[in-house]
């Protein structure tokens, strides 16, 4: 499975699948809009709510700019054995694409 997730890919490819938004907090704030259905975690509180998150979905995830919060979440997440990968360039690159935001 690679790593990332092409920042084009429709919304209905995301059906299914578990949509994490592991922006920073401050990053968050400034911007609050995120992809439908996503799922706000905090990267820097990893540590706390990995272990609960289902293993049979597959899980894509987003940081602000798909860079080392979006690298290090899916280290973090794949060691555990879970399926996650990122959005390529985060949600700036989504909205790029024309990727739908709601908030």
């Amino acid at each position: 499975m690679d790593r990332t997730l092409s920042p084009s890919t429709h919304q209905n490819e995301l059906a299914g699948k578990l949509i994490l938004d592991v922006r920073r907090l401050g990053d968050r704030e400034v911007a609050p809009a995120h992809l439908p259905g996503a799922q706000w975690k905090n990267p820097e509180q990893l540590a706390d709510w990995a272990d609960g998150l289902p293993k049979d979905p597959d899980i894509v995830l987003y940081c602000a700019r798909g860079g080392s919060v979006s690298n290090s979440v899916v280290d973090a997440l794949r060691a555990k054995g879970l399926k996650a990968r990122f959005i390529e360039g985060g949600i700036e690159g989504w909205k790029a694409t024309g990727g739908e935001v709601v908030g």
